[in-house]
């Protein structure tokens, strides 16, 4: 069936950055089936890859951590990052001094601006079950004018609806990011956009065996579609399922094999991008720039002890902002909607 919504349908990698649309930059979706935690309490998992695994076909990966899996400290200027947790938990720490441990539906909001240095670490909490993780780890582009704009974050816990003053959220803008859950036997319809010349980009990321439709039309492999933002979307979870294995075989939640969908949108910035590793900037020389008041600066430097930094386990979910101390409110968590 030819479908007028869908513009473009581009097949996910098995791993790394999937494909993004101006004003994103970069997309990855995150899953790892660590292994309960052997270390004693340490929170550590067996040395693997030297401090650089990204192997694909591997269970786990511990990306740039040596002890624990995750991102020791590393810097980034001119742009925002969204880490949007499905199931893990992560520790938190930046050069600004802000810190916490957050996970399980909670989502962090960073803006680099003039530069921060912050650390992600994957720490293997339960020492009587598996430490599975899934995540989404977003990048954000920031118009030249907010690029040298002071570093900020934020806490979203999975008890609260979020509101984050950033560039993201200027209605005119119309930025989304929507985690999108389908039962076996729903749908839903995914509403046009509030504004004209938005980019809308749909990832199927689980379910793909189902016979999935979007605008009727059966999307048979995980894949990225390019959508037309100016119609409304009906999309389909057929009630017929299949045995094949998922990221989600572990969770009980998720047996029933339900479609997952990742929905990126937002009016394009439309200006020039260099980017450099972790820094994104208009011109080459503004990366330059970067670079050298790294080097300088540190971007303030490194307050902590160590790079891969965790907190105790006992203090639960928490951040510090700014010195001021945050915890998940006591009401619990609401249900996800499920169509």
């Amino acid at each position: 069936m030819i479908s007028r919504a869908i513009l473009r349908t581009t097949a996910l990698p098995l791993s790394g950055p999937f494909p993004t649309l101006d004003p994103f930059l970069f997309c990855v979706y995150h899953v790892d089936k660590y292994p309960a935690d052997a270390s004693g309490g340490k929170m550590e998992t067996p040395i693997t890859g030297n401090g650089s695994d990204f192997d694909p076909t591997a269970p786990y990966r511990m990306y740039h951590g040596k002890r624990v899996p995750g991102f020791p400290a590393h810097p980034h200027r001119g742009f925002e990052t969204v880490t949007a947790t499905i199931s893990c938990l992560i520790d938190h720490a930046d050069s600004v001094g802000n810190h916490g441990w957050y996970g399980e539906g909670d989502v962090q909001w960073m803006t680099a601006g003039a530069g921060v240095v912050h650390g992600e670490m994957f720490p293997l909490v339960h020492s009587d079950k598996p430490n599975h993780l899934r995540l989404f780890q977003i990048w954000l582009n920031l118009p030249s004018r907010k690029k040298m704009s002071s570093p900020g974050f934020a806490m979203f816990w999975a008890e609260d609806v979020p509101v984050w003053e950033s560039w993201a959220s200027d209605p005119e803008n119309d930025v989304a990011i929507l985690h999108i859950v389908i039962s076996p036997g729903g749908e839903l319809i995914l509403p046009r956009a509030n504004r004209d010349g938005v980019n809308r980009s749909l990832y199927l990321i689980e379910g793909h065996t189902n016979g999935v439709k979007v605008d009727g039309r059966v999307i048979s492999e995980r894949a990225c579609l390019d959508m037309d933002s100016t119609r409304d979307v009906l999309i389909e979870n057929p009630t017929s399922t299949t045995s094949e294995g998922s990221a989600n075989d572990d969770d009980d939640d998720f047996n029933g094999r339900r479609a997952e969908f990742l929905l990126l949108q937002g009016r394009p910035i439309g200006e020039p991008v260099a980017s450099h590793g972790p820094f994104v900037m208009n011109t080459y020389a503004e990366i330059d720039d970067a670079i050298s008041d790294y080097r300088r600066t540190g971007f303030g430097g490194w307050p902590w002890s160590r790079d891969d930094v965790v907190f105790p386990r006992e203090k639960g979910r928490f951040a510090v902002i700014n010195g001021v101390e945050t915890r998940p409110p006591t009401k619990t968590i609401g249900k996800k909607v499920e169509l």
